[in-house]
């Protein structure tokens, strides 16, 4: 698998999974409209999971935008390499938003609640305010890019048996999983955690394309909120922790 096809499928899991939760948590008559919150953040956290499961062994599963430039700016990726692998991601992006569709075709035609059909391709604020709103989204990337840059890999190689590497196999995924559960609890109540551009925006732009019946505007007023306020908090991470070298 090329490091492309896999940011596509990789991006494809993550949004299916974790745009796939807020629908079964929010959409009319579905099973699952208990989940709430915790449900939420839990199952994103999982997403997150299985995208870098699919994905990390043969493209590192940055599946984000601001994750590829944050990478680029600490030297730790071409910058070169970004522009293909956020082509990627955000075909990914409008795969899962198909895929969540198709799921949830019928509960989408029953929803009346047009807020809930939007949030469950995009993100709006709990209180639209562009300054507070940009730094949430800014600090919950900041955190996420700043733990990943520290996450050490879990591999061991024994004296003697150089061409023998002891791993966690796909357990390894699980840092990048839980910082994204973290994030979620614990910053996702002002704007929804979007922490990713292209998590936000291409399904945002799927929300007015997709057969989901009657829909209101898809909040393109605050759009370019998590498309920014990421990449100025990936940058600043990795600012940070050059500084810190």
């Amino acid at each position: 698998m090329s490091p492309f096809v896999a940011e596509i499928i990789g991006t494809m899991l993550l949004i299916l999974l974790g745009n796939g939760v807020v629908a079964n948590a929010l959409l009319s008559k579905t099973k699952g409209g208990d989940a709430g919150i915790v449900g939420i953040a839990i199952a994103w956290g999982l997403a997150v999971y299985v995208g870098v499961l699919v994905a990390g062994p043969y493209s590192g599963a940055h599946l984000n935008p601001a994750v590829s430039v944050g990478l680029a700016v600490t030297g730790q990726f071409e910058w070169g390499l970004v522009p293909i692998y956020i082509a990627g991601q955000c075909i990914g992006a409008a795969l899962g938003s198909i895929l969540v569709v198709l799921s949830y075709y019928d509960h989408y035609k029953q929803t009346d609640n047009l807020d809930f059909k939007l949030a469950s391709f995009a993100t709006t604020p709990a209180i639209p305010n562009v300054i507070p709103n940009i730094l949430t989204e800014a600090i919950g990337t900041f955190v996420l890019l700043f733990s990943v840059l520290y996450i050490a890999g879990p591999e061991l190689t024994l004296e003697g048996m150089e061409d023998t590497t002891i791993g966690l196999g796909s357990l390894g995924a699980l840092p990048v999983a839980l910082i994204v559960v973290v994030i979620g609890f614990s910053l996702g109540g002002p704007t929804g955690y979007a922490i990713n551009p292209a998590r936000d925006l291409i399904p945002r732009i799927m929300h007015g394309i997709l057969p989901i019946g009657e829909r209101r505007d898809s909040a393109w007023s605050y759009a370019w909120i998590p498309v920014v306020a990421p990449l100025i908090g990936a940058v600043c991470a990795a600012g940070l922790y050059l500084a810190l070298q």
